[in-house]
């Protein structure tokens, strides 16, 4: 049987296959608040027949939004519309759906990708706000510079977190993922390129996962038992002297031994010197590195956009999911056509039966009661 099309568990949650619809901005949303594309974007994930899906990187406070038109859950309405559209979605189909929380620090006041902007907004430009950091150290060489957080502001941001891990879980999420990779707020305080405090949050490497590690243990407290939380890492800055592999396995180690449900290994998106070897499955090596040494699951990603590649990865065991982004958004039913393409069988919603392909085999089954 086909490892991409066979179950697997994140703590109490059981997925019916292997394909993870990875987080992928939508930059559709104002005031932090779901909008009607958000409603048919869900909804066409619900349908796809992959086995978890993780939306958008949601903010847990107004300033950790990387841009003005980000999905947030920093309050009550905000959360009472996910719970509305989660049950929503969950009248036409079993997937699970996980949030990934996230705080984008100093890359946060930004425009939309395609906005005229083309950039950051300082905090006295309309759309943009004062951004923060471990330390007062742009991203980009001319940008506004991020206030460094101070011990206060330090445990407002982990507080922050666990309200809304408190709301993602009322709202019906079936997972939470921290978001701790691509350049934003808790990357920034474990590579020491954007952290050089002097406290217990800086200097040596137990210092600098102290925040990732806090924050997970604090958000563990308020969740129901064997609740799953997954952590998402850039495994590499792609600089010398930053954040890299045997630092990245050393923290799946710890977050191991705390409780992670899994890794979710990525890479990037933190300095602008970054060089990337970009080439198909570039980051499934630190996946595979990382799997070699913990017992959790492992998610590989980066640019994985076909089912014998997917396959392929999970048979020689260098990861034990698939996430994939980009090519979900191009081809909503990839799934569909994986298990054609691997001749296995998935559950979809009956209203689709009739659309099996002719003289196929028998790839479509109902969802599971």
């Amino acid at each position: 049987m086909s490892i991409l099309f066979k179950s697997i568990k994140f703590k109490n949650l059981i997925l019916e296959n292997r394909v993870i619809i990875a987080p992928m901005c939508q930059y559709s949303s104002e005031n932090g608040e779901l909008s009607y594309w958000h409603e048919q974007q869900w909804a066409s994930y619900a349908l796809s027949g992959a086995g978890l899906c993780i939306i958008e990187a949601t903010a847990i406070q107004p300033e950790g939004r990387i841009s003005y038109a980000d999905l947030g859950i920093w309050n009550d309405t905000q959360c009472k519309m996910m719970q509305t559209l989660l049950s929503k979605i969950k009248k036409i189909s079993p997937t699970p759906f996980a949030i990934q929380l996230a705080h984008a620090g100093r890359k946060a006041s930004c425009d939309a990708p395609w906005g005229e902007r083309n950039g950051q907004f300082t905090p006295d430009e309309k759309n943009g706000w004062q951004t923060i950091a471990p330390s007062a150290i742009s991203f980009q060489p001319n940008g506004h510079p991020p206030i460094s957080l101070s011990t206060i502001g330090i445990k407002k941001v982990i507080s922050d977190f666990v309200a809304a891990a408190q709301r993602s879980v009322l709202a019906g999420f079936d997972l939470i993922e921290l978001h701790a990779a691509h350049g934003y707020l808790l990357h920034q305080f474990l590579s020491p390129l954007s952290n050089q405090r002097t406290d217990e949050y800086g200097g040596s490497f137990e210092n600098r996962i102290r925040l990732t590690l806090e924050i997970f243990k604090e958000i563990k407290k308020v969740v129901p038992k064997n609740y799953p939380i997954g952590v998402r890492i850039s495994a590499t800055d792609w600089v010398n002297g930053g954040w890299d592999l045997r630092s990245s396995i050393e923290l799946s180690k710890i977050l191991e031994q705390i409780g992670v449900a899994y890794i979710h290994v990525t890479s990037g998106g933190l300095h602008k010197d970054q060089k990337i070897d970009i080439h198909p499955e570039y980051q499934v090596p630190f996946a595979n590195e990382i799997k070699k040494a913990i017992n959790v699951p492992v998610i590989a990603v980066g640019l994985i956009t076909h089912p014998e590649q997917a396959e392929r990865i999970l048979q020689a065991k260098q990861a034990d999911a698939i996430g994939i982004a980009r090519g979900i958004l191009y081809d909503p039913r990839w799934s569909w056509h994986a298990a054609v393409k691997l001749n296995q069988t998935i559950a979809i919603a009956p209203q689709y039966f009739r659309f099996q392909p002719r003289g196929s085999n028998q790839i479509f089954k109902k969802y599971a009661s």
